[in-house]
């Protein structure tokens, strides 16, 4: 247990913000050895850092998830259950599914972040999400101190959604998550530049091609953490009723809008930023990134409060121009 700990390096918009405490677990014994010994003070699970912004010290125990492991643990001739650690990395665990040619995961390459933030995020990516290879997880009860595991109706997934940010927020930690991964693959390319990708580099479409396909489109907009403090998209896309989306196209054509299975359709927020002229904005130490507007990013030694003033802003301009009103991706601590 350390005391008045930086947090910076473990959350990847670099922010230099203090945790009152700080431990790490590597297994459920640990975790259940620190959680009984602290009935008092607030808790917060940490994993890969990659979908928070801490806008000010926690004053707090912050537990570092470090529960690593990826293997198969079920297999028959169609599919095979990859349960994997909640520390573990994600693009570790999409290499891992790809070195043993299972498909599922390849849409999903290069997703920043750990195992056990993506069910509570429900990740998604390029026409696929988590829930679609989801089998189940493994998680610890804090309240009761018990070990449980969910299933997927268990979660509710939805857009950038579960219960775990709803009814079961910080009643749980993920400890470990299982995925039910294809031996027969069903590939998509049909989301985003994928195709294009693929006919640039000259591969034809198979789970290895599509994945790099899908690194190198990511790596193309997207920037590195390691380089310039983000947290990938910072705003999820508003899905609107398709009676406002007849009018919206009218007024601007060139809007991107991708119809969904429940008669709404999903406006991409990148566009409508960009169009209210933030794209490539800087002001001192942070701004919104010069080649995805998504994307609000640190240059060294901004705050999280900046940063938040600046998502304020923009949500303001967005809501004024287009009359839809942009939600946060990420975490606000």
């Amino acid at each position: 247990m350390k005391e008045n700990q930086s947090l910076k390096e473990l959350n990847t918009f670099g922010i230099n913000t203090i945790a009152r405490h700080y431990s790490s677990f590597t297994s459920l014994d640990e975790l259940e050895e620190i959680i009984a010994s602290n009935s008092v003070e607030p808790l917060m699970i940490l994993g890969g850092g990659s979908n928070v912004l801490f806008t000010k010290n926690f004053d707090g125990l912050v537990l570092k998830n470090d529960v690593k492991g990826i293997d198969i643990v079920k297999e028959d001739d169609d599919y095979a259950i990859v349960r994997a650690g909640a520390g573990e990395s994600w693009h570790d665990l999409v290499l891992f599914a790809l070195a043993n040619n299972l498909g599922g995961l390849e849409n999903l390459s290069l997703i920043p972040g750990n195992v056990g933030a993506s069910p509570m995020q429900n990740i998604g990516a390029y026409g696929v999400e988590l829930k679609d290879v989801f089998e189940s997880l493994e998680a610890f009860e804090i309240h009761d101190e018990a070990t449980v595991s969910l299933n997927k109706d268990d979660c509710a997934f939805g857009y950038r959604d579960s219960v775990f940010k709803g009814k079961f927020k910080n009643q749980f930690v993920i400890t470990r998550v299982c995925l039910k991964l294809n031996k027969h693959h069903e590939l998509n390319t049909s989301y985003g530049a994928i195709e294009e990708e693929l006919n640039r580099i000259k591969m034809a479409p198979s789970i290895h091609s599509i994945s790099q396909a899908v690194i190198n489109i990511r790596s193309s907009k997207l920037p590195d953490p390691k380089q310039v403090g983000n947290a990938g998209s910072f705003f999820k896309n508003p899905a609107i009723p398709q009676s406002d989306y007849v009018p919206l196209r009218t007024k601007y054509p060139s809007v991107p809008g991708y119809p969904q299975a429940d008669g709404t359709v999903k406006i991409a927020a990148g566009w409508m930023i960009e169009q209210c002229g933030w794209k490539g904005y800087r002001k001192g130490d942070i701004g919104c990134h010069a080649k995805q507007a998504l994307v609000l990013v640190n240059y060294g030694n901004g705050t999280g409060t900046e940063i938040l003033d600046l998502s304020n802003e923009i949500v303001d301009s967005v809501k004024k121009k287009f009359n839809i009103e942009l939600e946060t991706e990420v975490n606000i601590i």
